[in-house]
């Protein structure tokens, strides 16, 4: 095939993606409407959108010289920038708060999830932790998102963009290459310098073509596709294990980039809890997620044995968890959604509190906590603290609370904002995952 013919083809398949197809375009009148919703909605939920002026100073003024910072912080960190390491993240993403790297040794895995330290950064003596807490999460709309820290900080010192020294807070796990079990797990401060920032649809690209590695990597000679590989062999197993032992999934048809990030982040904050509580036995804002009752688990199931085409499989009823999982593996694509919700409807909300002690039904894990997204959550913000200080705050539990109301109220928000714009006739999905666009008429 000649180069000609090659370029043909790659922007072909280019044209099929998301990226290749360009942001959604409104007229101004739309665009002014869909803002004033926006402010409706940022009034109603009381989501401040923009930042005090002393919190963007300081924002701005942590900001420079980091590369000296940096640089200072090598010889009191684990030097990882040798590491082959990467990002792999949704095409808009804005930041990138983790990162893993991988190998395989004689009986094990070795994974490494590099988490953005943004304690480093933001500490509770400044403005900008005050601010966190005032919005506790980050508000992510289609096409428009409201931050919980400073842009001009979460986008540059604190993102793990390819090709620049960061400093992070890394989980290294030792994995038995029978069981997936922890043979050791350690949590330390770190220096990492990503090779390349994936978005999911060139990581599936990778799997299916490694010989594409090239175009995506300044560096010719790290291993990116060969990692790639890896990873998502073990990312399989640790899925398939999860379902096993009765994690309820609920997307069980996720592609496989979706499937290694959320498999390495579900095992990083995993360990991390067991750090600190079976380790240091602290508190800390752990991820606490009650059961229904049987009655309503027999409800949701009963919905779901009566939906057209949908059958439960007879050795699965012990279990509701594993016998939605095995329904939804089987079901036609046209009834996903409708077993989705019915068991949606019969699920608490998770809560952040400070023991664990209850667990998480969903994931089926005795103990769980959050840290893997401390840029976008205060609940990772407040445990990395207590990861590296061993400090825990006085009003932890209040803290708990108010993430999981800010929570809540994020994701209403965030539902009422997509059923507005479909009101006004756009695909919510097409808006987040290409922008939008103000033309003139």
């Amino acid at each position: 095939m000649s180069d000609t013919e090659q370029e043909e083809r790659d922007d072909q398949a280019a044209a099929g993606t998301i990226e290749g197809q360009g942001p959604v375009e409104i007229d101004p009148e739309l665009a002014r409407h869909i803002e004033n919703k926006r402010e409706e909605l940022f009034e109603k939920f009381s989501i401040p959108d923009g930042f005090p002026s002393e919190v963007i100073e300081e924002a701005e003024a942590r900001t420079e010289d980091v590369g000296a910072e940096i640089q200072t912080e090598v010889d009191d960190r684990e030097d990882l920038r040798e590491l082959t390491t990467w990002t792999t993240d949704p095409v808009d993403a804005q930041d990138f708060d983790d990162a893993i790297s991988i190998e395989k040794r004689d009986g094990e895995y070795v994974l490494w999830v590099h988490i953005a330290d943004v304690t480093h950064y933001v500490t509770p003596d400044t403005a900008m932790w005050e601010s966190a807490v005032e919005r506790a999460n980050t508000v992510y709309l289609p096409a428009y998102t409201v931050h919980m820290l400073p842009p001009v900080l979460a986008e540059t010192v604190c993102s793990l963009v390819p090709n620049e020294d960061r400093l992070a807070h890394t989980v290294e796990m030792h994995l038995d290459e029978d069981d997936l079990g922890y043979e050791s797990i350690e949590i330390y401060k770190s220096v990492i310098r990503s090779d390349a920032r994936l978005t999911y649809t060139e990581a599936e690209r990778l799997l299916d073509e490694p010989d594409t590695a090239e175009d995506l990597l300044e560096d010719q000679s790290v291993d990116l596709a060969e990692k790639t590989e890896l990873v998502w062999t073990l990312a399989d197993r640790m899925h398939e294990q999860r379902k096993e032992e009765g994690s309820l999934v609920l997307n069980p048809r996720r592609d496989r980039a979706h499937t290694i990030i959320e498999e390495c982040m579900l095992k990083a904050n995993k360990a991390v809890t067991h750090e600190l509580m079976w380790d240091r036995g602290v508190e800390a804002m752990y991820r606490v997620h009650p059961q229904p009752s049987p009655e309503e688990w027999d409800e949701a199931l009963q919905e779901i044995q009566e939906l057209d085409g949908v059958s439960i499989p007879g050795s699965a009823w012990d279990d509701p968890r594993k016998a939605v999982n095995a329904t939804l593996e089987q079901a036609p694509e046209r009834q996903l959604d409708s077993i989705q919700w019915a068991v949606m409807k019969v699920m608490p909300r998770a809560q952040y509190m400070n023991d664990p002690f209850g667990g998480h039904h969903a994931l089926n894990f005795e103990i769980y906590g959050h840290f893997t997204s401390p840029i976008r959550r205060l609940s990772d913000l407040i445990n990395h603290w207590i990861v590296h200080t061993n400090e825990v705050p006085e009003d932890l539990v209040a803290l708990c609370d108010r993430a999981s109301d800010r929570q809540k109220d994020a994701e209403q928000c965030e539902r009422e904002y997509k059923q507005f714009l479909e009101e006004v006739g756009l695909d919510p999905a097409a808006v987040n995952n290409r922008g939008l666009e103000v033309v003139e008429e």
